[in-house]
């Protein structure tokens, strides 16, 4: 197990449970400073033959795709072919602090750096054996994340960039170079992934891009249009803010109940074990939800210079909180599925695992109910088992999820190289 700290040691511990940190009014202690924070990911193990995750009771979960490249994202078309974004950052960014260069090396080791195929790879279930076929679909992308598809036109959000090709139904591979459609900010320093989704009516691309720190220490003119979710149209290729203060938006879905748009955020680091509990939000048009200057509402980052009262005024408190540091970087939100009847109606996030909190958090995919399109009650785990029960063995890390056709939930693995199909247990 890595585990690297400095001014502090790994003994600081949470104080906290991640369910006193989770729901709509999550505990927020006092917050800690560190030269260089705590850092603590198991090492790397991977999947023994015939080891899976565990499932929570009255669910089953099987493999239908091994030996990917750093699965990230899924994606169903319409004829239930499944899209699988198998990507990593892109590894050239530039160390300008020594927590950059020791959370690599920690992050190595747990294989959450590894290399990432910077492909989709298509997978198809055979009508006669029952297997799942995977076909190379597209090659040579640059660390591509979210994917949509709107009439017979595939949009794929690299690193720097959206970029369109031509599908045709049925078809294994697209071999058909992508046009640009439209520039993204590229990574620097942080968070390469663009979370994608379109509009209902197919006329908007709403897009997730990460802030290019952890609170400003690269300058504010780096994060011009960071932090935010682009709204894109679809005829032009114009984009515009949507909404701000968004740390690392990573996931975006619409509330089935009442068609608004929701997020999963990844919030800033290096204040303690206990801050500051990553989101699930709604998302509304021109709001702005606080960083850098704020945490949780309008709990002022005194780290960030200038202070700037008038914004922290202006800061939304987020609708549910996940806990901290789970890296939440899937989110399915689904009306109804084939999971017993305490699944429907929510949604399920795929929370990636803490790197710095002890014991560790998240690794496991989680569900949360929704009320009259309002989140309620505490998160269930649905899916974990991802690291061994002393916390020195990472076997995989749950990230994207998709609903298919038969209402089953899949989850991408990124460590564990994987793809999961969960659905309810035999009667």
């Amino acid at each position: 197990m890595a585990c690297v700290a400095v001014l502090g040691g790994c003994d600081q511990k949470a104080s906290y449970q991640p369910d006193q940190q989770s729901g709509s009014n999550p505990a927020l202690p006092r917050a800690q400073r560190f030269l260089v924070p705590p850092m603590q990911v198991p090492d790397k193990a991977g999947w023994k033959q015939g080891q899976t995750p565990t499932v929570a009771p009255g669910l089953k979960i099987e493999s239908i795709a091994t030996g990917l490249m750093h699965p990230r994202q899924l994606y169903v078309l319409p004829n239930d072919d499944i899209l699988v974004v198998e990507s990593n950052s892109p590894g050239t960014e530039p160390l300008t602090t020594p927590k950059q260069l020791i959370a690599g090396i920690v992050k190595n080791q747990s294989g959450k750096g590894g290399k990432g195929g910077n492909r989709i790879t298509l997978l198809r279930k055979n009508g006669t054996s029952g297997q799942w076929e995977k076909h190379t679909f597209i090659e040579n992308l640059n660390s591509p994340f979210g994917v949509q598809l709107i009439g017979d036109s595939l949009y794929v959000a690299n690193t720097d960039g959206i970029v369109k090709f031509p599908y045709v139904t049925g078809e294994t591979e697209i071999k058909t170079p992508g046009v640009g459609f439209t520039d993204l900010p590229n990574t620097i320093n942080h968070h390469w992934t663009k979370s994608l989704l379109a509009s209902p009516d197919g006329s908007k691309l709403y897009v997730g891009v990460g802030s290019n720190s952890n609170i400003t220490e690269n300058g504010l003119a780096v994060e011009y249009r960071r932090a935010d979710i682009l709204e894109v149209d679809v005829a032009t290729g114009a984009s515009r803010i949507f909404a701000s203060g968004l740390r690392n938006p990573t996931g975006l879905q619409w509330e089935p109940t009442t068609g608004k748009l929701w997020a999963i955020v990844n919030e800033r680091d290096e204040i303690g074990a206990d801050l500051v509990p990553d989101y699930m939000t709604s998302v509304h048009e021109g709001a702005f939800y606080g960083w850098p200057y704020s945490y949780y509402g309008q709990n002022v980052d005194t780290r960030v210079k200038p202070q700037r009262p008038d914004m922290v005024a202006k800061a939304i408190k987020p609708d549910y909180a996940l806990g901290s540091h789970v890296a939440a970087l899937g989110l399915l939100m689904s009306a109804s599925n084939a999971l017993p009847a305490k699944y429907q109606g929510g949604a399920f996030i795929g929370e990636h695992g803490s790197w710095d909190r002890s014991p560790l958090s998240g690794y496991e995919v989680v569900f949360v109910a929704f009320k009259d399109g309002t989140p309620v009650g505490k998160p269930q785990s649905v899916v974990s088992g991802f690291y061994s029960k002393d916390e020195k063995q990472l076997f995989g890390a749950p990230v994207g999820l998709v609903q298919d056709k038969e209402g089953a939930i899949l989850v991408a693995d990124d460590v564990g190289d994987t793809v999961w199909r969960v659905t309810a247990a035999a009667k």
